[in-house]
């Protein structure tokens, strides 16, 4: 008698590794009838870096959060899959245990609690997984899951990964931080967790050139074939730093275009103002205020 081994679905396995974005449709919690996406369609695979650009209020920061299941939003319709799961019936929490990591624009100070403290109950945290392995619990401190000793010896290496002082993670949690100090924090909490799916929510937002490179090494030094990031960007700049896979256009709560890094110097040169209209959308403000100034931190 023959017997027939089972069929692998390696193209659903595959699948599973990427972000799968259908049709997502959010709105502010506080008004659900006032649409702000109206229909993302976007992938996102392992060893993928991809940007997206927009005019202010696009819907930029509203994707970055609905991602991450933020209260202050609600899904009106479509869908989110990575890893096997649908992303979207989980709690913030549980995406963050399950390999997904966001990148604050405005990240908030938190007096009292040393950065060391903050990350090792996060990477904890992690460690439990999605389904809360009962070895690892975060408040026992027989079970606590990663040892000190071993904690220590990461920290240092990501500490010297990213060229940032030990001193660092004595203080406070972005209490009296800098701008640049608080998005390098960012990047150290991303080094330690180790996600497979990273959204920097415009990374660049208030940095000097100086500190925009340092971030951006920062970045650059955690990619990896396992790690797909989704860059959220206002600026062309930060792609002089960071090299993207695929350039996405959202205005107007959809995306109207994408391409390669000649997209993002094609809108550099230009605005967004002729990609609107080409995507047939109409442009009630004039092209000047469409384009992509740099912020007077960037300024020379």
């Amino acid at each position: 008698m023959t017997t027939t081994a089972p069929t692998v679905d390696r193209r659903k396995h595959a699948d599973d590794r990427r972000l799968i974005i259908r049709g997502l449709r959010v709105a502010p919690i506080a008004d659900p009838s006032r649409e702000i996406l109206q229909g993302i369609d976007l992938e996102v695979g392992p060893g993928e870096v991809h940007a997206i650009m927009g005019p202010n209020g696009s819907g930029k920061t509203t994707l970055a959060y609905a991602l991450m299941g933020h209260p202050s939003y609600v899904v009106t319709g479509g869908e989110v899959h990575w890893r096997g799961r649908d992303v979207l019936a989980l709690s913030p929490d549980k995406r963050a245990r399950l390999g997904m990591f966001l990148a604050f624009q405005y990240p908030t100070a938190i007096p009292g609690l040393s950065v060391a403290s903050f990350i090792r109950s996060g990477l904890n945290a992690r460690l439990q997984g999605i389904d809360k392995n009962d070895e690892i619990d975060p408040t026992d401190p027989v079970k606590g899951g990663v040892s000190m000793l071993e904690f220590r010896r990461k920290m240092r290496e990501k500490l010297a990964l990213l060229k940032m002082d030990e001193t660092f993670v004595t203080r406070y949690v972005n209490e009296g931080f800098s701008g640049g100090e608080k998005k390098r924090l960012e990047m150290l909490q991303m080094a330690m967790l180790e996600p497979e799916l990273a959204i920097l929510d415009e990374t660049d937002s208030g940095l000097d050139i100086d500190a925009l490179r340092i971030v951006a090494e920062g970045v650059n030094a955690m990619l990896n074939p396992d790690l797909g990031i989704l860059l959220i960007t206002h600026y062309q700049r930060l792609l002089n730093h960071i090299k993207p896979d695929v350039v996405h256009v959202l205005a107007q709560g959809r995306i109207i275009k994408s391409g390669g890094r000649g997209l993002a110097l094609r809108l550099e040169d230009e605005g967004y103002g002729p990609i609107l209209r080409e995507a047939g959308l109409e442009v009630d403000v004039p092209d000047d205020a469409l384009r992509l100034d740099e912020p007077a931190s960037l300024a020379h």
